[in-house]
């Protein structure tokens, strides 16, 4: 496969994760720290997530902690990811999203999705049934209003009458949107239709992972019907990962949340629930069956191959971060993913690589050797010569 294929833009993923017992402002200033340490390491994206329940994932506006992350970043683009249209007013969450925008001089990215969790819904009284439909109502009409339209439309959960944003999005030609996926063909199609990107979460979970295979093709034939166009570049995929100087280090940091963080997932996504009775079993499931990539720089690259050849190239790779570990080991991490596994990936390494290579196998040592031997002689032919 061709180096083109391969991601080159990275970033990270937060729903966030956490474990239950820290104080969330303690968590929430942790969480901001990270997108700043992304920043300065070269990350080029961080996102996060919008989530009204459950206690681990405590952050219910994105939107204003990623305007807090805009005002001590330069550089990463900021994204929700995601928010989750069936709890909001179309129009209303439209103007955040360009009102973010404008506050980050256009490093404001839209990820959307029906939302996640069904406790969520239950305390906003939204018929779980109705959550994909009404996400694929509200995506419409936010990309209208995004691409300057005047959308008048009523349904049974808003009603829009001649609503046109006062402000255009910062960002031109349009603000960078993409809609969430894992295993269905719901946001392949949704993406193609909209003409917008696509983020599949957990991308490296067996059927997530085989799900990859026949995901662009979906996009690429319902943007065709569509009159759309979409773009490679713009497909992030994200998976779980830790990684460490070894992997017995990585499995030792792990200790410290897998359990509890594992637990917790079991219970809303698709990942499996573990049989195992203590937490070097369970962690040693989720990596054998490829839920989670817990390793080494050299694990995270080959995990990145191994997902381009399965989908035939894309854009970004994002790496979600939980509280499987303490906050100073996932900071670690982050240093990592910049000194080995970004670099490999941007093209970074190999001139550095070929230079050292093309240096120590030629013949400048004896060149130099005789440069100098050479300066030597000339300068004692003079002095004797000299009266």
């Amino acid at each position: 496969m061709s180096a083109s294929h391969y991601p080159t833009n990275f970033g990270v993923f937060m729903a966030p994760f956490h474990k239950i017992g820290v104080s969330p402002t303690v968590l929430f200033e942790r969480d901001l720290a990270i997108i700043e340490m992304a920043d300065r390491l070269g990350f080029q994206e961080a996102w996060l997530g919008e989530h009204h329940s459950g206690g681990h994932e405590p952050i219910g506006s994105p939107e204003l902690m990623l305007a807090a992350a805009s005002r001590t970043t330069r550089t990463i683009k900021l994204g929700t990811a995601v928010n989750s249209l069936p709890y909001h007013n179309p129009f209303l969450l439209a103007e955040r999203l360009v009102m973010l925008d404008h506050l980050t001089h256009g490093r404001a990215m839209m990820g959307f999705g029906p939302g996640q969790l069904i406790s969520d819904a239950y305390m906003l009284g939204i018929d779980p049934a109705t959550q994909r439909d009404r996400m694929l109502e509200a995506a419409d009409v936010i990309m209208r209003l995004l691409r300057g339209e005047t959308v008048t439309e009523k349904t049974e959960w808003y009603d829009l009458r001649e609503a046109k944003l006062q402000l255009r999005p910062y960002t031109v030609p349009e603000l960078d949107v993409v809609v969430a996926a894992v295993t269905s063909p719901s946001g392949p199609v949704t993406a193609g239709r909209l003409g917008i990107g696509m983020i599949n979460l957990s991308a490296s979970s067996p059927v997530a992972f085989e799900a990859l295979r026949t995901h662009w093709g979906v996009a690429e034939r319902e943007a065709a019907d569509h009159g759309r166009t979409i773009d490679r570049r713009n497909w992030r995929l994200s998976a779980i990962t830790h990684i460490a100087e070894t992997e017995e280090q990585a499995r030792q940091d792990c200790a410290y949340g897998f359990e509890e963080i594992w637990n917790y997932l079991a219970h809303i996504s698709p990942l499996p629930a573990s049989t195992k009775p203590d937490v070097e079993g369970m962690i040693d499931e989720a990596i054998e069956s490829g839920s989670v990539l817990i390793g080494t720089p050299d694990t995270a690259i080959e995990l990145i191959r191994k997902l381009a050849d399965q989908t035939g190239g894309f854009g970004s790779f994002v790496t979600t971060l939980t509280d499987f570990t303490a906050f100073d080991k996932q900071k670690r991490a982050l240093e990592l993913w910049a000194e080995y596994v970004i670099p490999e990936f941007r093209g970074q390494l190999q001139p550095i690589r070929e230079h050292n290579s093309w240096v120590r196998n030629g013949e400048w040592k004896e060149q130099t050797m005789a440069a100098i031997s050479a300066a030597s002689e000339k300068y004692a032919q003079r002095t004797t010569a000299a009266p």
